[in-house]
C-alpha cells in the first residue's frame, strides 16, 4: 500500500464505508460493539482486508470475538454491495475481515511499563537513605596519606 497512493486512498474510503454500514445499515446485534480499525488494499485493488476490534458490553465483560466474526462473515455480501455502490470503481474488491490484536498487545505493553515504573519508584525510594560502602570519598587526592 505504501507504493500505491490510490490503494491507500481507496482503503481509507472502504474503511469509512464499512464502518458507516455497520453502524447504520446492517441490523445485527452482534455487530453493535465492533469497531473498524484499519483497512489494507492490495496493489491490484482486488482484495481488501478490514481489521476490526470488539468491545465487551461492560468493562469487566470479555468481548465475544467469535460471534462478531460469524456476524461479519454473514454480512460480507451486503457490505461488499454497499462498498461497490458507494466506491464507484470498475471492480469492487473482495472483503476479508481479520480481528485486530493491536489493542490487546498495546494493553499488555502498558501493563509491563506500569510495572517497570513501579519498580523504578521502589528502587529510588530504597536509594534515598542508602550510604556508600566504605569511605565517603574513596579516591585519594594527591597529598593525602603522604607524610
Amino acid at each position: 500500500m505504501a507504493g500505491n497512493p490510490r490503494a491507500g486512498r481507496l482503503a481509507k474510503r472502504i474503511q469509512e464505508i464499512v464502518a458507516n454500514a455497520l453502524e447504520y445499515e446492517v441490523k445485527d446485534r452482534r455487530l453493535e460493539l465492533v469497531t473498524i480499525t484499519d483497512t489494507r488494499l492490495t496493489g491490484d485493488l482486488h482484495d481488501a482486508t478490514v481489521y476490526y476490534t470488539v468491545r465487551g458490553r461492560t468493562i469487566d465483560e470479555e468481548p465475544d470475538i467469535d460471534q462478531a466474526a460469524e456476524a461479519l462473515k454473514r454480512a460480507k455480501g451486503q457490505l461488499r454491495k454497499t462498498v461497490g455502490d458507494k466506491l464507484s470503481v470498475r471492480f469492487t474488491p473482495t472483503l476479508t475481515f481479520e480481528h485486530d490484536t493491536m489493542p490487546e498487545s498495546s494493553s499488555h505493553m502498558e501493563d509491563l511499563l506500569a510495572k517497570a515504573r513501579a519498580r523504578d519508584a521502589e528502587l529510588a525510594k530504597m536509594k534515598e537513605g542508602a550510604q556508600p560502602a566504605g569511605e565517603a570519598n574513596p579516591y585519594k587526592e594527591s597529598g593525602e596519606g603522604e607524610k
